[in-house]
């Protein structure tokens, strides 16, 4: 517990809540974080990025950048553990969306570099405005109800592929890891934050874990779908 930088628990209360805490900031958020290699994996080999989208490395970007500063000292205290796990999140989306532009086309490659550049010029005037206009707590609830927002975007990001979904009638390009570890980090830090009575933790994790399982329902309907289909196949075409 002392490597967090926490107290250690004195009670039950506290020991669920750090128990919640480190399942989120430690196991849960590192499964998101690497949840989307197989992905890249494949953009690398094939050499491109398909259809798949860097709409939720863009989202998930921006988050990772409002939740560190809501858990830095200049805002909150007693969060820490919300600030570490966030600047690792941030640098790994930083790279996902690094190759995704590498390897995207030229049309792609211009529309994220600009939603790139929009990210850091949107967490600038964050940082700029919380520190230049409010004293300390009206700054916690200034950033604390930004958090609020860029994670309930984050958690709602892959739905932007729901259109594909349904029109291909594929999870082909849904990308699957990506949506479980999301729900299963914020079912954690949903906890957390009940725990720790920190509306600005509980209520947008909340609300991902129910876009969350929205998402695995979605991917668990057309991927079973996709599987009858293929199986009424005939195992031999004969052409006449």
């Amino acid at each position: 517990m002392a490597s967090l930088g926490l107290p250690g628990p004195s009670s039950y209360h506290d020991l669920c809540c750090y128990g919640a805490g480190i399942a989120a900031g430690n196991i849960f958020a590192f499964v998101l974080f690497i949840s989307p290699l197989p992905t890249f994996r494949r953009i690398v080999r094939n050499g491109s990025t398909e259809q798949f989208s860097a709409t939720p490395y863009i989202y998930s970007l921006l988050n990772c950048l409002v939740c560190m500063w809501y858990a830095l000292p200049f805002v909150s205290y007693g969060v820490v553990l919300v600030a570490t796990v966030n600047t690792i999140g941030a640098a790994f989306q930083l790279a996902y969306t690094a190759v995704f532009i590498a390897y995207a086309d030229a049309k792609k490659r211009l529309k994220v570099s600009v939603l790139l550049a929009g990210v850091f010029c949107v967490f600038g005037l964050i940082v700029y405005v919380s520190m230049a206009l409010f004293d300390h707590k009206p700054r916690r609830t200034f950033v604390g109800y930004l958090s609020v927002a860029s994670l309930i975007f984050m958690f709602a990001s892959p739905l932007s592929i729901i259109n594909l979904v349904i029109r291909t009638k594929s999870v082909e390009y849904m990308p699957f890891y990506l949506s479980l570890s999301m729900s299963l980090m914020s079912m954690s830090f949903f906890a957390y934050g009940a725990l720790l009575d920190d509306f600005f933790i509980y209520v947008p994790n909340g609300i991902g874990t129910v876009l969350g399982v929205m998402q695995l329902l979605l991917y668990a309907y057309y991927s079973r779908k996709g599987s009858r289909d293929e199986a009424r196949r005939p195992l031999l075409v004969t052409h006449t």
